[in-house]
This record gives structure tokens, sequence and C-alpha cells, in this order.
């Protein structure tokens, strides 16, 4: 099982950036996708989740302004983050979490760094 996160970077405050996280491995659709994020000397944090079947759900502090999707013929899952503020500033990280069974799989996380 393979989760390739890709897309971070450095960017000015109210930059965008997209993620993209491509699987391998895992019958996609058996699978809620998510973002999370770890700023330095903070615990990880859910950012964003969606169903197989499109439902998605988002933190608070990112509500409106990011946005997850996902493709199936793609097995990947994507995060449009507009409007970045350096308290974004984190490394990302793409989850897959089985529906029906117990499996849950990382990626390696991507850095997204927002200046002032």
């Amino acid at each position: 099982v393979q989760l390739q996160a890709s897309g971070g970077g450095l960017v000015q405050a109210g930059g965008s950036l997209r993620l993209s996280c491509v699987t391998s491995g895992i019958i996609f659709g058996d699978y809620a996708m998510g973002w999370y994020r770890q700023a330095p000397g903070k615990q990880r944090e859910l950012v964003a989740t969606i169903t197989s079947g499109g439902s998605t759900n988002y933190a608070d502090s990112v509500k409106g302004r990011f946005t997850i999707s996902r493709d199936s013929a793609k097995n990947a899952v994507y995060l449009q983050m507009n409007s970045l503020k350096p308290e974004d500033t984190a490394v990302y990280y793409c989850n897959a979490k089985a529906l029906y069974y117990d499996a849950n799989y990382w990626g390696q996380g991507t850095q997204v760094t927002v200046s002032s």
C-alpha cells in the first residue's frame, strides 16, 4: 500500500496550493480519504475528510478556504488550499481509512510553509 503525497511548498500569505495524494494497493472505493496536518510542537490534527460517496468534513479553521475532492479514476485525493495563512504552516499527511474493515494508512507527508 502506498499513499504518495505531493504539492507542498513555500507560498506567501493569501496564496494557494493544491495537494495531491495518489494511492496504490487499496480498493479506493472502500476508503474514506483525509488530510491531516502537524505543525512543529503540536499534535496532528484533522484538516478535511471525504467519504467514498463524496460527503466532506472540514476543520473549522479551514472552512471556506480549503476544498477536498477525490478522483476514483485516478485513485487520488486532493486538497485545494486558498487564502493561506501563516498558521496553516505544517506537514500535511494523506490518510486512507477503510469504511468496512480495520485498515488505516498514512502517506509520507508534504511540507506547506506560508510566509507572512
